[in-house]
């Protein structure tokens, strides 16, 4: 089984990824700054959260 996120994570990621289609990629480090620069979560779980999600969905288009 995969795991679960709250849709609130998913919305966030999502609106990530459709304003800035080009930036993030299929590493989670990378997207980890991404997330940081890009938003104004302080919260270091919800920011890691998000940039899991950003990075499994971009793994899952690549393939």
């Amino acid at each position: 089984m995969g795991n679960i996120r709250p849709s609130f994570i998913k919305i966030r990621a999502l609106r990530l990824i459709e304003r800035y289609p080009d930036q993030f990629t299929a590493d989670f480090d990378e997207n980890k700054g991404l997330v940081e620069r890009f938003t104004d979560v302080d919260n270091k779980k919800m920011r890691n959260w998000i940039a899991g999600y950003i990075t499994r969905y971009k793994q899952r288009k690549v393939d």
